[in-house]
């Protein structure tokens, strides 16, 4: 069970990501399979290429945020698109999870940073261990990380689970039409 934490502030709703994580594995392992079995892939170890496409989003994710971006007054993105952002990297780390057989039911959080920019450099430092050891460990560790960060940006569980759920479908459907 992960640890309901303040996380930002500011906005009055209950933080933390208390996740039906089963749920989730279960519903990204469809989307894995069809997309395996789509483009051939059941026999391929995918592992490097979804830490890789995991560290894509994540830098995705903290361009929409902007918050390393001292240079520039320009605000971050709307809440909606950073939460579409933080999901599909999301995706991608369960779809790890599933690579390497590392699945669980409860989760406790990271410690989180008071600064956003420091919390997703520990996502990233977790990423670099895991891609070293390819642990259980090490994926738990980043899994936590990330967790915390979804808390740091202010994601409430429902609505990480509600637009994980939207995007999985969204997914779904671009694969059924050749994406």
């Amino acid at each position: 069970m992960i640890a309901t934490m303040p996380a930002g502030g500011g906005k009055g709703r209950e933080r933390g990501l208390i996740m039906n994580w089963m749920e989730l594995f279960r519903q990204q392992k469809e989307l894995d399979q069809f997309i395996q079995k789509s483009h051939h892939l059941e026999k391929e170890d995918l592992t490097e290429r979804k830490i890789l496409a995991f560290g894509v989003e994540l830098g995705e994710l903290a361009n929409e945020t902007r918050c390393f971006k001292f240079w520039s007054l320009k605000e971050a993105s709307p809440e909606e698109k950073v939460l579409e952002e933080y999901v599909d990297g999301l995706h991608f780390l369960l779809s790890l999870g599933l690579e390497m057989d590392y699945v669980f039911d409860e989760l406790e959080s990271g410690s989180i940073c008071k600064d956003t920019t420091r919390q997703f450099l520990l996502v990233y430092r977790a990423v670099s261990q895991f891609e070293q050891d390819l642990g259980y460990t090490s994926y738990h560790r980043l899994f936590q990380a990330f967790i915390a960060l979804g808390e740091k940006l202010g994601f409430t569980r429902e609505e990480v689970m509600n637009s994980y759920l939207a995007k999985n479908k969204v997914n779904h459907q671009r694969q059924e039409e050749g994406y």
